[in-house]
């Protein structure tokens, strides 16, 4: 039997978020948060989490449910989403996948590499030699025993190569071996939709949102990040705005030049999910918010 959800994407700031709350109230539904950065606790304002009220008013799976300096991960993300679509499949609901991360509902919706989970202070080692020795030399083992990943990868992308050389040294066998052998989930009957919204207009709204995160306590919020000791690879520490604030804290830039470059990053990332969502889910329906809260509705109560 197939599974039942209905995607809600699209880039950020573009009002996901809202649209969801508005219809999942009105339709007695839950929200799957399908966000890489929403699931860690800590990182609220920058992430534009869902808050208490929210929470309180329509129940939301995956968020908040990992702390750092631990990592989550797309595989781990489509498991635990498809469980929590089968448990309110069963008491016939039908959940919305709400987010702007395309990864993860790609890997709900096609399946996944099963990969183990990375072992006991493999990162750490990874980290000591990145730091006595640099990208070059993690990307320099990787050519050894991955070369297919490393063909895949830029020679500067110390995220993906660290990650590449955790599963190999955690299990034996390198990345590109296991997204080979990709696990095709049972299947789930999901449309997306994604919201649109017009250039300019979502530039702005990036803009404007960015300095309200800033005068509800974002800074202190990369403070307490750093306080973590979260390493630098950590996805959470290149997360845009995290990004530019954290180099204003390393006093590298002025506040005032952190906040330009944070804007202009969230702004070339919503280009990115843009040109992701067009490319990638090509049966998708787009369109504004009118158009998909009636769409939303007729899914839901049909």
């Amino acid at each position: 039997m197939s599974l039942k959800a209905v995607a809600l994407m699209g880039a950020t700031g573009t009002g996901k978020s809202a649209l969801a709350m508005r219809v999942a109230r009105a339709a007695g539904a839950s929200i799957i948060c399908c966000d890489s950065m929403q699931l860690y606790r800590g990182l609220d304002i920058g992430t534009a989490k869902p808050d208490a009220a929210e929470r309180e008013a329509v129940p939301h799976f995956l968020v908040d449910c990992c702390d750092l300096p631990d990592l989550y991960s797309a595989a781990r993300w489509a498991r635990e989403a498809r469980a929590f679509i089968k448990a309110e499949n069963s008491h016939g609901r039908t959940p919305m996948i709400v987010g702007g991360t395309g990864l993860y509902l790609k890997a709900l919706m096609q399946g996944f590499a099963d990969i183990p989970p990375e072992k006991a202070g493999v990162r750490q080692h990874f980290e000591a030699l990145r730091r006595a020795s640099g990208t070059a030399a993690l990307y320099a083992l990787l050519q050894q025993h991955d070369p297919e990943m490393a063909q895949r990868l830029k020679a500067g992308d110390t995220q993906r190569i660290m990650r590449a050389l955790c599963v190999y040294e955690s299990s034996g066998k390198p990345l590109s071996a296991w997204q080979k052998q990709e696990n095709q989930a049972a299947g789930i009957d999901c449309p997306v939709l994604v919201l649109d919204m017009e250039r300019e207009m979502l530039r702005q709204r990036l803009a404007d949102r960015f300095y309200a995160m800033m005068q509800n306590g974002w800074l202190d919020e990369v403070n307490w990040l750093i306080a973590q000791q979260v390493p630098d690879t950590h996805p959470a520490m290149r997360a845009v705005g995290y990004r530019q604030l954290l180099a204003h804290l390393r006093g590298t830039v002025s506040l005032e030049q952190a906040i330009a470059d944070g804007i202009t990053a969230t702004r070339r990332y919503a280009k990115r999910q843009v040109t992701w969502f067009h490319n990638q889910t090509p049966d998708a329906v787009h369109g504004d918010s009118g158009r998909l809260q009636k769409l939303l509705e007729k899914l839901l109560n049909g």
